[in-house]
């Protein structure tokens, strides 16, 4: 009969610097199915060494090493996971329990990592803890429980898998002489099962009640009392080829609820953590808003004064003004002119000025425009009420006029301005109509605080001004306003003899101007929110690694009990994801509510989508990318290593 485990000239050399140490100087050992063995030595003689390359923690410098026949040198990282989590239980002298783990959670790891399904891993898990008198402290947590009772969690966890070897570190050393007892008694029954026990002591009371005792000095086998007979049970079938399979959902389900666990654990530095996360998000979210707000109302206003325009001013770029001030290059009969242009459906021209307005005891000062029976379709402004001046008005000279909300509120303070009279400097006006509301530029000029009259009254009796200050052009198809632009510009230099003595403002260009700097202005605001969502990722990163410092012993013991790689590295990412998860929902919230409180108090506001995923998903983005590093560090610790930190 081929021995279970079989040793062959094992060493095992510890470089420390320049030094190098041997601890074990060539092992032979063989142990059979069902042996209850006990391997005794003092302190620093190898024993725990031993243990460590028996239960594939650790790697033998030389020699060979077989369990079940399958060499155990020719196995990667997963495969030696694959290998401790089907085969073998740890029993710790020092229980090495998760604290953050009650006593069932504590039991069902490694059937979490051999993909045991939920509702059977719980079974099984409470009918372990059950048969060892603890079925009333399924939900206790390490520190609520006695050293025998964590020593018995530590037991059914070593026996979960079902695992043929059991394999016990000093599994009396740190318990009363009662409980002592009571574990030795419960590795005996193991025994008497089929289970292979091997103990590891400096005890030799306790070893007394193995089968075999094998003593150890110096790194050299120095006595053994010879293999037992055992009761051999059915042969172990190991399948370590299916290790490296893909993680599957049920595994990120777990990986979710023991990040959710872990994070509970330390609550306060979690929240620490969250709040870099939440700062960013939320400025992200709340200055995208305001900027995407602030472009939209710059478009409205903008559109408000029509996209379809063509506004013409006298005066080239660098033409010296006049005398008095004024550049006098356009006339009312260039404003005739390119309104009979192909696409131009009208043109007025317009004179401006401010005068002071007299209704009743009432002054008011206000913007003077003087313009043409068609500026309700070219501006595309209509009335709020009463009626605009015609042609026969402009014709006749009519001293009539419309106003604009602004004066007609201030003028006539809760009456109907229409069919009222008023003054403009000292001439009587008749109020015929009010226009609708038309609100402010994007300059912040309201358009709403002006009186209008027909032009050839504002030229004649107010301004006493035969040209023109600007001519609106209404451009019938959008899509070819340049054209018109064009075909505008060729009609009045050869008005005025071939010299550009004015300048064209197409309004369409203006909108994607402004739309431009205001989109770069968004870009700033939100590259400047960015920052504060980095300095969280960089925090989330700052706490994982100081996580995997604080819980490399917490990792030692999910390697011991079958953790692959992957697994380790799913769980950091996945505790990393979470916060930045939760944090990203938090910080989304409050993001949205500055922007509201923001909107309240009179701001420019935009609530759109993208915004809130692009700043969910960078909050997302940087988990994943600042949790990858120290979830690597924590997935390549050594096993030994990390079962021996503090």
């Amino acid at each position: 009969m081929s021995a279970l485990i079989s040793l062959r000239g094992i060493t095992r050399r510890f470089s420390t610097g320049e030094l190098e140490v041997q601890v074990l100087h060539g092992i032979d050992l063989d142990i059979q199915r069902g042996e209850f063995v006990a391997i005794m030595g003092a302190s620093g003689s190898g024993k725990s060494t031993l243990m460590n390359i028996l239960g594939c923690l650790d790697k033998p410098s030389t020699g060979e090493y077989l369990f079940a026949g399958h060499k155990v040198a020719v196995l990667d990282t997963d495969g030696l996971a694959a290998l401790r989590r089907e085969a073998f239980g740890f029993v710790f002298q020092s229980y090495n329990l998760i604290s953050s783990s009650n006593a069932l959670e504590n039991v069902e790891i490694p059937a979490i990592y051999a993909g045991q399904p939920a509702a059977q891993r719980h079974v099984r898990a409470k009918d372990l803890l059950s048969r060892l008198g603890l079925a009333e402290r399924l939900a206790n947590r390490p520190s609520q429980l006695s050293g025998g009772q964590q020593q018995r969690v530590s037991i059914a966890r070593a026996l979960m898998n079902d695992a043929e070897v059991i394999l016990a570190d000093e599994p009396t050393g740190a318990l009363d002489s009662k409980s002592g007892q009571e574990v030795l008694a419960l590795l005996k029954e193991l025994s008497a099962q089929g289970k292979t026990v091997i103990i590891i002591t400096h005890d030799r009371e306790v070893a007394a009640h193995a089968d075999r005792q094998i003593e150890i000095r110096d790194g050299l086998i120095v006595a053994d009392s010879g293999a037992q007979s055992a009761p051999v049970t059915s042969a172990l079938q190991l399948d370590l080829a299916r290790h490296g399979g893909a993680i599957s959902r049920a595994d990120v389900g777990e990986a979710v609820r023991m990040a959710g666990r872990a994070l509970r654990a330390n609550l306060f530095r979690t929240v620490l953590t969250l709040l870099g996360i939440v700062i960013g998000v939320a400025s992200v979210v709340a200055m995208l808003a305001v900027g995407n707000g602030a472009r939209q109302s710059v478009v409205e206003r903008i559109s408000a004064m029509g996209t379809n325009l063509l506004s013409i001013r006298p005066g080239a770029p660098n033409m010296p003004r006049s005398a008095d001030g004024v550049t006098a290059t356009l006339t009312p009969e260039d404003a005739q002119a390119v309104a009979k242009l192909p696409n131009v459906r009208d043109a007025l021209g317009e004179l401006q000025g401010s005068a002071t307005l007299r209704a009743g005891n009432i002054d008011y000062k206000t913007s003077i425009t003087a313009t043409n029976a068609s500026m309700p379709l070219v501006r595309e402004w209509p009335l709020s009420s009463g009626a605009f001046f015609s042609r026969s008005d402009e014709q006749s000279y009519a001293a009539v006029t419309v106003l604009g909300q602004t004066v007609a509120q201030n003028l006539f303070p809760e009456q109907n301005p229409v069919g009222q009279y008023l003054l403009i400097q000292n001439v009587p006006f008749q109020v015929i109509g009010v226009m609708s509301a038309k609100g402010a530029t994007p300059w912040g000029q309201d358009q709403d605080d002006v009186a209008l009259v027909p032009f050839s009254t504002g030229s004649l009796r107010l301004f006493g001004q035969r040209y023109v200050q600007s001519i609106t052009a209404y451009i019938d198809n959008v899509e070819l306003i340049s054209d018109s632009e064009e075909t505008i510009r060729q009609e009045l230099l050869k008005r005025h003899n071939n010299v550009e003595d004015f300048q064209i403002r197409n309004t369409a260009s203006l909108l994607e101007a402004v739309t431009a700097t205001q989109d770069t202005l968004t870009i700033l605001l939100g590259s400047i929110a960015a920052i504060s969502l980095l300095v969280g990722g960089i925090g989330v990163m700052n706490i994982m690694l100081v996580n995997v410092t604080e819980r490399t012993r917490e990792i030692g013991i999910r390697m011991a009990t079958g953790a692959r790689t992957g697994n380790i590295l799913q769980q950091f990412i996945t505790e990393a994801l979470v916060v930045s998860a939760i944090g990203g929902v938090l910080g989304v919230l409050l993001g949205l509510g500055v922007a509201w409180l923001l909107q309240v108090l009179g701001t420019a506001v935009q609530f759109t989508l993208a915004p809130v995923l692009l700043a969910f998903g960078c909050a997302f983005a940087t988990g994943l990318i600042f949790g990858l590093m120290p979830a690597r560090k924590a997935a390549h610790l050594d096993p030994v290593q990390a079962l021996a930190a503090d």
